[in-house]
């Protein structure tokens, strides 16, 4: 009995064994690979950006026709028609976007002022300043410039951008 004790240790041994070897030879491999570039960085795709809402190369234009007056917005990068791109939007206080959703998600991040965000069923999203949200592809949502000063957002789009007005921003 005591010898499959033994035999039953050293197999798990020769296990952790061959397990630990393994990773030595990934890790050696990972090694060589990253010492094969020298340490250098891929080819750089696209231009670098920096930006802020104040920037006044910026060319600010309206909004989508289904937006009030008071709405703008600027191409930070992409095409806005062909596929990802990043805007800003800029809206003075008070402005209501009315119901619509998107085709694609919307990564959006409130740069400046305090903004609300009305989802159907009536969740809602109140941001400040630095706040983020992701509305999925297709939600139905309104919004509004809360407060005093004017609001700017920042929205990443995965795919063009479009804006449908829902039926209820439609009738109104």
């Amino acid at each position: 009995m005591v010898r499959q004790g033994i035999r039953a240790r050293t197999g798990v041994s020769r296990l952790a064994l061959g397990v630990l070897a393994g990773l030595a030879g990934a890790c050696v491999g990972l090694q060589s690979a990253s010492a094969d570039n020298h340490g250098a960085p891929p080819q750089v795709v696209g231009e670098l950006i920096t930006t802020s809402p104040d920037d006044k190369n910026l060319k600010w234009g309206p909004c989508p026709d289904i937006f009030p007056s008071g709405c703008e917005v600027t191409v930070l990068s992409g095409d806005p028609a062909k596929g990802a791109a990043d805007v800003y939007l800029r809206a003075a206080p008070g402005t209501e976007l009315k119901g619509h959703w998107h085709h694609s998600p919307e990564h959006v991040v409130l740069v400046k002022g305090k903004f609300s965000v009305t989802f159907d069923g009536g969740r809602q999203a109140s941001l400040d300043q630095g706040a983020y949200t992701l509305i999925p592809a297709g939600m139905p949502h309104s919004a509004k410039c809360e407060g005093p000063d004017a609001c700017v957002i920042f929205i990443g789009f995965e795919k063009p951008v479009d804006a449908i007005a829902t039926k209820a921003a439609e009738a109104k």
